[in-house]
């Protein structure tokens, strides 16, 4: 494992450029969430993230030095032997320059998908945003702007409010998502349904990966 604060000169400039990426963890699975539910999907997931949402159930993922640094094309190479839709995940992904790996990724015939807080301005080049906002760091308008899913985390009441200010800042096509966070979904559920049938522009997204107990 290389520790990115001890990286050569070298390794430093490739990290800039994004052709060498801290990875936590690659995996081929089922996209569990929103839009693509139940389409095969290989993850790449990167370290790094300061948004520092207290129910995130990947914190393990914040600390980038944690996380081997790995070529981008090499991830590449593995990721679209396996799958047609990649998606991009974390962490936060847009901590990191995406261009060289978006680009590899397309050459190679993929479709992109990212996973984002939206809390970093966009890089490289993506088929599919899925735009997941948190308080604690809003989403940059070019996130906004480029989002085609909306996916709103539901811990508490205030997180109904929340989910309709971030609605707003989206475009007239973004699909958007009402989620509850998986520990409360016994109490958030029923109280989610209720909404989405007094605001039918809403739907409702389930982590069905976890009621699958797959990754």
């Amino acid at each position: 494992m290389i520790n990115i604060t001890s990286t050569t000169t070298e390794q430093q400039q490739l990290l800039k450029e994004g052709k060498l990426l801290p990875i936590m963890e690659h995996f081929y699975t089922i996209q569990g969430e929103g839009a693509y539910t139940g389409v095969a999907t290989y993850f790449i997931r990167l370290g790094g993230c300061d948004v520092g949402c207290h129910w995130c159930d990947v914190k393990d993922s914040w600390d980038a030095e944690k996380h081997p640094l790995t070529l981008a094309d090499d991830i590449a190479e593995i990721a679209t032997a396996q799958a047609s839709i990649i998606v991009i995940t974390g962490g936060e992904p847009l901590m990191w320059d995406l261009t060289y790996l978006t680009k590899v990724l397309h050459e190679k015939g993929a479709r992109i998908h990212i996973e984002t807080s939206g809390a970093y301005s966009m890089s490289g080049e993506i088929d599919w945003v899925c735009l997941s906002p948190k308080k604690t760091m809003l989403p940059k308008d070019d996130v906004y702007k480029a989002a085609h899913e909306l996916k709103c985390i539901i811990f508490n009441q205030h997180d109904f409010k929340f989910a309709e200010e971030q609605a707003a800042r989206v475009g007239k096509d973004c699909v958007l998502y009402l989620q509850t966070e998986w520990s409360k979904r016994e109490k958030n559920l029923p109280e989610i349904v209720e909404y989405v049938k007094e605001n039918p522009k809403w739907r409702i997204s389930l982590q069905t990966h976890k009621y699958l107990d797959i990754p």
